[in-house]
């Protein structure tokens, strides 16, 4: 198998081109094979052409469903990614500093005292009781 280069003038016969597995069917005139003198194509008998043909169609058809299951996989796993990066980053949006994991918070920092000296505020009975005299106060009106 002789190499030509592109835009080389060539006897007819059937060649190839490795990079991008295209076959270029010159006449028997003879005529300039396509692509810059960079682009490497391989004249091919046609016999080794058409025994290669079937095998090359066949690993299309073995290869084919390999690659879309592939890609399903790879999106699968890049949208799992995604869903838990999310949650992550949800969940460390909640989360203070010096938090301990496992302890409520309900009852505010460590060390925080509430008095019911007038510039506090009051606790939920009192302000209950307080809204209620309120409401009852301006029905009377």
């Amino acid at each position: 198998m002789t190499r030509y280069a592109g835009g080389a003038k060539v006897s007819g016969g059937y060649y190839w081109q490795p990079g991008s597995l295209n076959v270029e069917l010159v006449p028997p005139e003879g005529a300039t094979l396509p692509g810059e003198s960079s682009v490497r194509w391989v004249r091919v008998p046609f016999p080794l052409l058409l025994a290669a043909a079937p095998v090359v169609g066949g690993l299309f058809v073995v290869l084919l469903p390999v690659a879309g299951f592939g890609l399903f996989a790879y999106g699968f796993a890049k949208r799992v990614a995604a869903s838990a990066s999310r949650g992550a980053t949800e969940l460390a949006s909640t989360v203070r500093p010096g938090m301990v994991a496992g302890e409520a918070h309900l009852t505010g920092a460590a060390g925080e005292e509430k008095g019911k000296a007038g510039g506090e505020k009051a606790t939920a009975p009192e302000a209950i009781e307080k809204l209620e005299k309120e409401v009852a106060g301006r029905r009377e009106r």
